[in-house]
């Protein structure tokens, strides 16, 4: 069994293209080795950790990164283009509000201490860049949670303390420490590092490497 960690942001709609692309690769990996098995884990990664809690407006935000409101629509169009061919519509425009993700990361390492988060992360990735839902906001993840058929009351109790957050942001500040600037990044059997949202080929060949 090999281990897949893919460190990721919900912020970031470039990891929704990884997300899809590690699929398609490991669709290729079975074709040449039907046995593989693997558990792919989600690492926290935080685009911007000085985000409000209440989060902040999306569209100035962005703006003032990359210069202009022109520059921000060419790189919308670069995603869309990027993410069609996977089947993955993104709504830039019903997006209010960029997140602070703290809360939507906690929730993954919760449910990853119960078992796969596959669906939750999926989730939390189209509520924010199909649905423009505030992935910041505790009630909002309640909800996610449910329609994901987690127990709400459970989740709700959960994101209300604070356990879990000392070790969430040591671990996103370690792997940061590790060198890791860039989201998405694969990490192969803890060894082997593939950064970005490659194709799935390169994906493919990376892991076969890695068995």
């Amino acid at each position: 069994m090999l281990d897949i960690a893919l460190v990721s942001d919900f912020v970031c709609p470039w990891c929704y293209i990884g997300l899809r692309r590690l699929d398609s690769a490991l669709i290729e990996v079975r074709r040449a080795r039907p046995d593989f098995v693997c558990t792919p884990r989600w690492l926290p990664f935080f685009l911007n950790p000085d985000t409000p809690p209440e989060g902040e407006p999306y569209l100035p935000f962005l703006e003032a990164k990359f210069g202009s409101r022109d520059a921000v629509e060419a790189l919308f169009q670069r995603v869309r283009d990027a993410g069609a061919p996977y089947g993955l519509r993104y709504h830039f425009e019903r997006i209010a509000l960029r997140a602070n993700t703290l809360q939507a990361h906690r929730l993954v390492a919760w449910q990853q201490a119960r078992g796969s988060a596959a669906a939750l992360v999926e989730a939390l990735f189209r509520a924010q860049f199909v649905e423009g839902r505030p992935i910041g906001d505790p009630a909002v993840l309640r909800e996610i949670a449910a329609e994901c058929g987690l127990p709400a009351a459970e989740v709700e109790t959960y994101l209300a303390g604070t356990a879990g957050i000392t070790e969430l942001q040591q671990e996103a500040a370690a792997i940061r420490a590790a060198g890791i600037r860039q989201v998405p990044t694969f990490i192969l059997g803890q060894q082997r590092i593939v950064v970005g949202a490659e194709d799935p080929s390169v994906l493919a060949r990376a892991i076969l490497e890695s068995i």
